[in-house]
């Protein structure tokens, strides 16, 4: 059982009411990182719950499964200590490609039922369309969502990845809970018109991507299987310029005591709060050692002046390169 219990939120209105303001992302345990260690992800998530954080998210499309059963054999005698939120949609082909999205309400149960034996649990606490499907209307994928909702397979609906006219055009269907958003100190397009629509609905957020992938912790790619080696602020001339904001980032942790990865994950959260906005903060720690870490971003309080400081010294549009790809970013409909 838990041994802390870690500041909490609500996540919106009509979500849960006690989510911790981190939570535990669990892609880079399959694969999307380079290879990971089975062991250490189960010791992880074991540790994040013992910590007291109790929002844990996946995609079905993560190592094509393989998340989601991973997440299972961590959860088992413990599904009652975590909110499980899941994402679906994308689909891959044998190679490990991307072959686009579907949201048609037949597959939205489709996914539902793989889901769920996967993750060996009868519900799924949130549930959310990857990106929006070009194909299908936004009403009829939530409404099949909703539809689940009345069954007891599902328990609330978020979004991910999707602009203010889709966000107003779901939650008129059923309430939203949340949108996912990458937001971070050097992603923070949401914030001119996402977040304020968001509070005005009473729609919370969890931000992914607070680290911006590692590359504000100093991380770097560690081969051509994980995946950031083709993003555009890994890459080139890119790498080099953003090497700079890290190396920014990090004489201004050091002064606060802390390191470049707790202040730009306290940052996210205090923002949060200045914005008005119900803020989940989540961090894809893979290890002990970096859920250790993440989790000394709670003991850092930054105050006003602070975070002026920060963002003077990291403007928002310092960063090199787009978040994605051309072809990714065209899919985006937050950024449209």
């Amino acid at each position: 059982m838990n041994t802390t219990t870690l500041a909490q939120t609500r996540l919106g209105a009509k979500g849960p009411q006690s989510v911790s303001t981190i939570g535990l992302g669990a892609m880079g345990m399959s694969a999307m990182y380079g290879a990971a260690d089975e062991a250490q992800s189960i010791a992880t998530i074991h540790a994040a719950l013992d910590a007291g954080i109790n929002l844990i998210d996946t995609g079905d499309f993560y190592g094509m499964g393989h998340n989601e059963m991973l997440l299972g054999r961590a959860l088992k005698g413990r599904r009652d200590e975590a909110l499980v939120s899941v994402k679906f949609g994308a689909m891959r082909d044998p190679s490990a490609g991307w072959t686009g999205m579907d949201g048609r309400p037949a597959a939205v149960k489709n996914f539902l039922a793989y889901s769920l034996q996967r993750l060996g649990t009868d519900h799924i606490d949130i549930y959310r369309i990857a990106r929006l499907d070009p194909n299908v209307p936004i009403e009829d994928t939530i409404g099949a969502i909703a539809d689940m909702i009345k069954a007891g397979f599902v328990r609330h609906i978020g979004l991910s990845e999707v602009g203010v006219d889709t966000i107003q055009k779901a939650h008129a269907v059923h309430p939203i809970t949340d949108l996912q958003i990458e937001y971070s100190l050097i992603s923070r397009g949401p914030e001119a018109e996402i977040f304020p629509v968001l509070k005005q609905l009473g729609i919370g957020v969890t931000a992914y991507g607070v680290l911006s992938r590692g590359l504000l912790s100093g991380s770097r790619p560690t081969g051509p299987n994980d995946f950031r080696a083709h993003l555009p602020r890994f890459t080139g001339d890119n790498a080099a310029k953003n090497q700079q904001l890290v190396d920014v980032l990090q004489q201004l942790a050091a002064g606060l005591g802390a390191t470049a990865s707790q202040v730009a994950i306290a940052w996210v959260l205090a923002r949060g709060k200045a914005l008005g906005v119900d803020m989940v903060a989540l961090v894809g720690s893979r290890t002990l050692k970096q859920l250790d870490e993440s989790l000394g971003a709670l003991k850092l309080t930054l105050g006003t002046e602070d975070l002026q400081r920060i963002e003077a010294a990291l403007p928002a549009d310092a960063v090199a390169g787009t978040r994605y790809g051309a072809d990714q970013m065209a899919h985006l409909d937050s950024e449209k």
